[in-house]
């Protein structure tokens, strides 16, 4: 289908958003400057959100590769480094849209080639400024980040486009549900979609992308390399903690940590010197946090990473609330819950990716509600390689289980055997984007 195809064919839903895109700039800049005043945007990078680069475009040929935030960003950074080992001529443009991606990465060190901006704000101007300086040869999208004009933009240059990593969540779904017609459009503007499930494939199909376009290649996070480390930190911090028993709770939301914070206290009851390391999902949350361990715990016995204090023989309960540390917190936990997936009454949780801690020869806990990646837990389960825990009691009791080495071994070494199918993602992702690229001179 050619772009003049698409464009005759656009449906009403999208027409509108458009027209309306026209005459967003207004709301676009109130919107950012308040969250400048805030501290949610970097200031001194605005510009890039409105399509003004900060770096010149390198000769050659160039891949600009997007993931929205901190998790989509660093699920394409090992498949980066393949893209530059095999492509060293070719540059690759990382365009995140929050604050917290850039920091991550600047923590990070990107290989050669490898330019970090802020993605345009999707009215216009900004995205004809992006577009005619950047010039990209392929776009590759993570997830399931979809900006109509950018996209189109894109398309019209006669850019080849990849959808990477993708797959559907039940919110998502309920979402596009309602316009199967203006998600299957935007969905025919790649090239190739890759998709993380079966599942997602079929729900992907019901919302209108071609079938054609689909394949099921796995979560390309599971073919992650590590997380990063800092080795003279962890020494800093194996030497305050010494040998005390410790776990994990990463990537949590406020909503579960009454629970995991009961699991704690019941845990102390049979290890009293086991400390709690708990990285809250969203720093904004980490106040939360801190006033709920507080009120368990007393103010004593709770520290936080963001304020420098230090971890205390007294201290029960370190609150890891920084950014691009969390192969810090693997390193230094054996075991841990894996985020978002204990049952709430009001709530559903959709659990959080498991290969970061598998990665690290961490202990995976997790509860039952994990839909947003079913078929992960499924394989690890599969091969023994995940522990699942309904309540606070069993979270406990299993914190407890899993400082024994021996109780670690059996699932540790089965989520390694997991890890091992786990390159296909990657695989895939690298042959494909090599394929729609210019052949190198």
């Amino acid at each position: 289908m050619t772009h003049g195809d698409t464009a005759m064919r656009k449906p009403a839903l999208v027409s509108l958003y458009l027209a309306l895109s026209r005459l967003s700039p207004p709301l676009w800049a109130l919107a950012l400057n308040a969250r400048a005043r805030k501290g949610k945007e970097d200031r001194a990078r605005l510009a890039e959100k409105w399509g003004h680069a900060s770096l010149p475009r390198p000769a050659g040929p160039l891949i600009w590769m997007h993931g929205v935030s901190v998790g989509e960003s660093v699920a394409l950074l090992t498949l980066i480094a393949r893209l530059r080992d095999a492509r060293p001529d070719t540059t690759i443009l990382l365009t995140t849209i929050t604050q917290a991606s850039a920091q991550a990465l600047s923590k990070r060190a990107l290989p050669d080639g490898v330019i970090h901006q802020y993605m345009p704000v999707d009215t216009p101007a900004a995205v004809r400024r992006f577009m005619d300086h950047w010039r990209p040869d392929l776009t590759a999208i993570a997830e399931a980040d979809l900006w109509p004009r950018i996209l189109m933009a894109a398309k019209a240059r006669g850019c080849p486009m990849i959808l990477l990593n993708t797959h559907v969540t039940p919110r998502r779904y309920r979402r596009r549900r309602r316009a199967p017609a203006a998600n299957g459009w935007l969905m025919n503007l790649f090239d190739e979609i890759h998709v993380q499930d079966e599942k997602s494939h079929a729900l992907f199909r019901d919302l209108g992308a071609p079938m054609d376009k689909l394949q099921v290649t796995g979560v390309l996070k599971a073919a992650s390399a590590p997380l990063p480390d800092d080795q003279a930190e962890r020494a800093k911090l194996e030497t305050a903690i010494g040998a005390r028993p410790r776990w994990l709770a990463a990537s949590t939301r406020a909503v579960e940590e009454d629970q995991l914070f009961d699991a704690h206290a019941r845990a102390l009851e049979r290890k009293p010197d086991l400390l709690m390391i708990i990285a809250p999902r969203q720093m904004r949350d980490a106040d939360k946090t801190e006033a709920l361990a507080q009120e368990r715990f007393g103010k004593d016995k709770v520290a936080r990473r963001s304020r420098g204090d230090a971890i205390t023989p007294i201290t029960q309960v370190y609150i890891a609330d920084s950014i691009g540390e969390m192969g810090l917190w693997y390193r230094l936990a054996p075991v841990a819950y894996t985020g978002q997936s204990l049952p709430l009454p009001d709530k559903i949780l959709g659990g959080k990716n498991p290969f970061e801690a598998v990665a690290l020869d961490c202990m995976v806990l997790h509860g039952p509600t994990v839909a947003n990646f079913r078929e992960a837990y499924d394989r690890l389960h599969a091969e023994g390689g995940a522990l699942l825990v309904e309540n606070a009691d069993q979270m406990a009791q299993a914190v407890c289980d899993a400082q024994s080495p021996e109780f670690r071994a059996p699932f540790i070494a089965g989520a390694h055997r997991v890890q091992r199918q786990n390159m296909q993602p990657l695989e895939k992702a690298l042959s494909s984007i090599l394929g729609m690229l210019p052949a190198a001179t």
